[in-house]
């Protein structure tokens, strides 16, 4: 974790926008501005899952270059505000995650929730909606957006079997493909919508693609294959191939409006 008086709640990486393809790291980092100072948490607890997504950012980055494509990273831990939520969401502002009690999010006033809306959320995804707006323009048709994240080898004494899983919610033209060519390397366990449900109402897939008709998907990389630089790297070049494979599939670049498990779009 770092903290800085001066602190930036994104990162743009750029790329070619008129390739049409968005990469997005909702939970790239764990850092915190200064006057937060570590939420009440010992130092040990920002090298947990709960404080970031563990590889996300360096898969992220390497990606980004490999495609030569832009990419948005939150640039704060989802300790502080999780990005990945909607603004009704109870679960925005974690008081409690994985066993460890946040002192610094309990209690939280109302007034300090919406600081953290307007300060943090509100303005990453301010440049999400941007980003993808600018894609949109340069390329003269729908983006492909696709959102890096990773999950911990176990939750709650659940040993997760997947090295990989691809969440996504009625709209399969990323997520259909993604998952069969990952599953082609037959050593790797790819979960489908797994090892979580890829309909969340509000979320930053709901909010910037689904919205919008556009084509889309989140990957799920379990955390101790990218831990270090090695792992991510490797990651990053697998996926380059697959992603520019879907990239140019005929309806990809199409607005098709499939709607939502989660009720009315």
């Amino acid at each position: 974790m770092t903290r800085s008086t001066v602190f930036t709640p994104f990162d743009i990486v750029e790329g070619d926008r008129k390739k049409g393809v968005v990469l997005l790291a909702d939970h790239a980092r764990r850092d915190l501005p200064e006057e937060y100072g570590s939420l009440g948490l010992s130092a040990s607890e920002f090298d947990r899952h709960i404080a970031y997504d563990i590889g996300v950012e360096t898969v992220t980055r390497e990606l980004a270059a490999a495609l030569d494509v832009p990419a948005v990273l939150a640039g704060f831990s989802r300790l502080l505000i999780d990005p990945n939520r909607g603004e009704d969401d109870p679960t925005m502002i974690r008081q409690l995650y994985d066993g460890t009690v946040v002192p610094g999010n309990y209690p939280i006033a109302r007034e300090e929730r919406e600081r953290r809306l307007d300060r943090f959320y509100r303005p990453y995804h301010d440049a999400v909606g941007a980003m993808i707006a600018s894609v949109a323009h340069a390329s003269g048709k729908a983006p492909f957006i696709l959102s890096v994240h990773s999950f911990t080898p176990a939750m709650q004494g659940f040993v997760r079997p997947w090295h990989v899983g691809v969440l996504w919610d009625r709209d399969d033209r990323v997520a259909r493909p993604l998952i069969d060519m990952l599953a082609e390397d037959k050593s790797l366990v790819v979960g489908d919508n797994e090892p979580y449900d890829g309909a969340l109402r509000g979320d930053t897939m709901f909010r910037h693609a689904i919205v919008n008709g556009y084509a889309h998907a989140l990957i799920e990389i379990r955390q101790d294959l990218i831990a270090d630089r090695a792992g991510a790297l490797a990651w990053a070049e697998r996926l380059a191939p697959i992603v520019d494979a879907i990239d140019r599939r005929p309806d990809i670049h199409q607005v098709k409006m499939f709607g939502s498990r989660t009720g009315p779009v």
